[in-house]
């Protein structure tokens, strides 16, 4: 009865109701996974577990954003030297 009458009396500090703030606390847990879905929608990490684990030095992580940005730089530089001679 006292923990009814706590919850039913008590406000909080920012003078937020308990079940409003059970509300707030539910929708931004809800909102944070949505969230987490669409990340990983999005970018699909690879979750594979390999047999063998790689030694310290040959595991090797690939930017794509970086690599493509690196390849495009390359075809157009390829690109103004064709140009140039011309």
């Amino acid at each position: 009865m006292a923990l009814l009458l706590f919850f039913s009396v008590a406000r909080m500090p920012a003078g937020v109701s308990w079940p409003r703030y059970l509300r707030m606390l539910g929708a931004s847990v809800l909102a944070m996974f949505a969230g987490a879905q669409v990340v990983h929608q999005y970018y699909l990490p690879d979750l594979s577990i390999p047999d063998i684990p790689p030694k310290p030095g040959e595991l090797r992580t690939e930017l794509r954003g970086y690599k493509f940005r690196k390849e495009a730089a390359a075809a157009l530089q390829q690109l103004e030297a064709e140009q140039k001679v011309d």
